[in-house]
């Protein structure tokens, strides 16, 4: 919808990626602030943080390499264009690059994989409903076409010309969709921190939460035949969904487990 802020002479300031900027610094200070709350080292999760936002980027633009691989062995400079650059990537991919990273960083630093992770999912779902903001201003993971009275259109032929998003056309706005969710999704995590039932928690609902929003709003995304799984039923990232709302019942199961051996005990 405004894909430039300004030009200044050859310099270009994209909106999209001044608020993905945004989002990753707005999610770095709310992990800081979260990990005071909990008692932790706020300067290892900070740390922590910066290694996961950049963890992110580098997964996120290699699993769009690998999604769309046929397209970029025909065009390899395709790498080095303003479209890839201004591309969102491929969330999961930026979501199991930061996975590898935080499994490496508490094994080394001795932490405990469930404190950090609820330290650490209230500023991703803030950070990340930013991003999305982003993503709208830009054009890309635009949804299908609809006659839904808030869909919009894209008008905007620079929008076009570097994601490909169809002009004059009524879409689904999923990026909103996504935003709102993630906007709200960090308001019960917030109010959850304050009575946390234990440790794992705000992690376990990040999980569940943001695994059924993207699920449900991968229906109504514009996706490529080759990027669907299973004869075009479910695209990577509701399999991607799937295992983490698996991953967040695997959480409160062994929760429940160790919370009624301790009352045996």
């Amino acid at each position: 919808m405004f894909p430039v802020l300004f030009n200044l002479g050859r310099f270009t300031l994209h909106t999209y990626g001044l608020l993905v900027a945004t989002g990753f610094l707005v999610g770095i200070y709310t992990a800081r602030h979260f990990a005071r709350r909990f008692g932790m080292d706020p300067e290892r999760v900070f740390n922590l943080a910066v290694y996961l936002a950049l963890a992110a980027i580098v997964g996120a633009k290699l699993f769009l390499v690998i999604q769309d691989w046929r397209y970029y062995v025909l065009d390899p400079g395709s790498l080095l264009s303003v479209g890839f650059l201004q591309s969102a990537g491929i969330f999961y991919g930026g979501l199991i690059g930061a996975l590898v990273v935080l499994t490496w960083y508490v094994r080394s630093q001795r932490l405990s994989w469930l404190a950090v992770g609820d330290a650490i999912v209230p500023g991703v779902a803030l950070g990340h409903g930013i991003g999305r903001l982003g993503c709208f201003s830009a054009g890309c993971c635009w949804g299908k076409p609809t006659s839904l009275p808030w869909g919009v259109t894209f008008r905007n032929a620079y929008a076009h010309a570097t994601v490909g998003v169809p002009l004059n056309v009524r879409l689904q706005p999923t990026q909103l969709y996504e935003a709102i969710a993630e906007g709200i999704i960090f308001w019960v995590l917030w109010r959850m921190a304050r009575r946390r039932a234990f440790v794992g928690e705000l992690t376990a609902v990040y999980l569940v939460s943001y695994g059924v929003v993207r699920f449900l709003v991968d229906f109504l995304r514009a996706y490529e035949p080759q990027a669907m799984l299973f004869h075009g039923l479910l695209t990577d990232a509701q399999l991607t969904s799937l295992g983490m709302i698996a991953l967040a019942i695997g959480i409160w199961a062994a929760q429940a487990r160790r919370r009624v051996s301790v009352v045996a005990a």
